[in-house]
């Protein structure tokens, strides 16, 4: 499991990639990623194009992050989801809290 953080060059946007199992073995990496990024960050993107797995400790991150970026007013969007993860999170109606791709 690998998170790794991607600023847009003018310091808005923060791309966050999720590799292999997205679990509560992440949770120091994921939320140091978003934690240390410049404070002008409007919106984020979480690519889950290599993410294998997602249980509910992830979720809790996910919602975590939401809390940080702004709760209602944040801009985050979930893309690159595998038809599993996809389903763990339509099950979990988090596509009434993020844009989901």
């Amino acid at each position: 499991m690998t998170v790794s953080a991607h600023p847009s060059s003018d310091g808005t946007e923060l791309t966050i990639k999720v590799a292999g199992r997205f679990d509560f073995s992440a949770h120091q990496d994921f939320r140091q990623t978003y934690e240390s990024a410049a404070a002008d960050v409007q919106k984020y993107t979480i690519d889950m194009t290599d993410a294998t797995y997602l249980d509910s400790s992830a979720l809790g991150m996910l919602l975590l992050l939401r809390d940080h970026a702004g709760g209602d007013s944040a801009s985050i969007s979930i893309v690159n989801c595998n038809p599993d993860v996809r389903k763990i999170l339509n099950i979990s109606n988090f596509g009434q809290l993020f844009h989901i791709e």
